[in-house]
């Protein structure tokens, strides 16, 4: 078997359609391989016969999610080894939809064969492997990890493991995406980081689903009812300043040591569930054309938070950059990148 490119990160701003007919021979798969790498994370491709590739990618941006259009007419290998693993990416997520013809995907111990419309999830911090069978098709979409706020050993019962694209809520997410990944990005302008949260909270619920289904996924059905009535109020008081573990507390007959513990079992804590909605609603705000007129400080208030100063810090901490030079970034280039986009999940419940 002839090894192929096994590319680097880079930035290849040209690459906005790579299709490889124009090439001739190996540079075909060369070129491929390296832009496949370059666009979301380096893996190492290989096939019998390196002169006979043809394939068509097709990158795209959606604030904090990554798209891909992948199209190949030939039998094509695709691994993530622990070396690449270990040049330091970021640890992502990467969904693949399959559109046509058929591959498997195997993580572990696990391995999914997947058919048209069926979805796969994989985690790029372990090594995995992905084999075509062309003609092959189909959609990709990534997105860092945290985003899920879903703890490693529940994302590892999820990986190299068929989701149903035909029915019920795989069928939904299924056919949103593949047709979010037929358009342009550059159309949304404005709602991108709200479609990105989209993407993130649909397959988010899928993978909820999957795991409440799974016989691994074992949970008090009255702790989570509760868990989820303390969020949607939360939820539903975000923009009251005085909103405290004490008054939430009171408002649903608990002590705040329950309380606190309910978080606890998460991995996470009641002010910091609090603090990560209040800031991801600002975020959204900030990108909002039509509160153009509001000053960063009005929109951090409607919001709870009424100490500016405090506010940018805690934005800037938590997506690395001012909220006024993070809005003025956004409006001059709605396509760039939310760098530090943080989708919670108010159904997940991890344990």
């Amino acid at each position: 078997m002839s090894t192929g490119y096994a590319g680097s990160l880079g930035a290849h701003e040209g690459l906005a359609m790579l299709c490889t007919n124009g090439r001739t021979g190996a540079k075909r798969f060369d070129a491929f391989c390296q832009a496949v790498s370059a666009n979301y994370l380096p893996v190492a491709m290989s096939m019998d016969d390196v002169k006979a590739f043809n394939g068509v990618l097709r990158p795209a941006t959606l604030g904090a999610v990554q798209l891909g259009r992948v199209l190949v007419a030939n039998d094509v290998t695709v691994r993530r080894t622990e070396k690449l693993i270990d040049r330091g990416a970021p640890d992502y997520v990467k969904v693949g939809v399959q559109l046509a013809g058929s591959c498997l995907v195997s993580q572990g111990d696990r391995e999914a064969v997947l058919k048209s419309g069926d979805y796969v999830v994989y985690d790029t911090a372990r090594p995995y492997e992905l084999i075509t069978r062309g003609p092959f098709h189909m959609q990709t979409v990534q997105f860092r990890r945290n985003l899920l706020r879903l703890p490693g050993p529940q994302l590892s019962q999820l990986t190299a493991q068929p989701i149903n694209g035909h029915a019920g809520l795989g069928q939904m997410v299924s056919s949103f995406v593949v047709e979010l990944g037929k358009s342009s990005t550059g159309e949304f302008g404005s709602s991108t980081a709200y479609l990105a949260d989209a993407v993130v909270d649909m397959f988010a619920a899928s993978f909820v689903e999957q795991l409440t289904d799974s016989t691994e996924w074992s949970i008090c059905a009255d702790r989570k009812s509760l868990l989820l009535r303390v969020r949607a109020f939360i939820e539903g008081n975000l923009d009251e300043s005085g909103l405290n573990i004490s008054t939430i507390a009171a408002a649903h007959n608990i002590s705040v040591r329950y309380l606190q513990k309910l978080f606890e079992q998460e991995g996470q804590t009641v002010s910091g569930w609090i603090r990560d909605r209040r800031i991801d609603h600002c975020r959204k705000d900030l990108t909002n054309p039509a509160l153009a007129d509001l000053s960063v400080h009005s929109i951090a208030a409607n919001w709870g938070l009424d100490n500016a100063s405090h506010f940018s810090r805690l934005f800037r901490a938590k997506f690395g950059e001012a909220p006024r030079d993070y809005r003025k970034r956004m409006s001059e280039n709605p396509k760039a990148e939310d760098r530090g986009v943080s989708t919670l999940l108010p159904e997940a419940i991890t344990q």
